[in-house]
């Protein structure tokens, strides 16, 4: 039997979302255009919301979040918890998965990265039908996840 490889997941719609940025001053001022797609669907929104429904995988992603692109090693996870190595690599696997994070590989150490094209992804599914055409009425939940750094 050989494995077919699977068709990429399309961009089902697309939402462009108008920030203005102004300096602490004031003075200065730009527009940055954040484009959001969706390509999560159903069933792989409910993969990536029940692997975050668990307490210890939560823990884990938003560790991995707050690392940013530089991620943390399997292992050094397993430390920062206080958990059993083999315990956190089976949670490490349910979130890659689930779409959430992403194991790179440096000789035999693994590194954990959030995958936030993934968790993009997710809120945008979740967000999908949000207001129900009232931008505005979604301001307060945009702002709440834009970064702030």
């Amino acid at each position: 039997m050989v494995a077919t490889p699977q068709a990429p997941l399309c961009i089902v719609w697309s939402l462009t979302i108008p920030l203005d940025i102004i300096s602490s001053t004031g003075h200065e001022h730009k527009r940055l255009d954040i484009e959001i797609g969706r390509y999560m669907d159903k069933s792989a929104s409910l993969a990536a919301l029940a692997a975050l429904g668990q307490e210890t995988r939560l823990d884990i992603f938003r560790m991995l979040v707050r690392a940013g692109a530089e991620g943390v090693p399997a292992g050094e996870v397993a430390v920062r918890l206080g958990a059993v190595q083999n315990t956190v690599s089976s949670h490490l696997r349910v979130l890659a998965q689930a779409g959430l994070v992403q194991p790179v590989r440096e000789g035999r150490v693994i590194r954990y990265v959030a995958d936030m094209s993934g968790f993009r992804d997710l809120l945008a599914y979740l967000m999908e039908d949000c207001c129900n055409g009232a931008p505005e009425l979604c301001r307060p939940v945009i702002d709440a996840v834009t970064c702030k750094c």
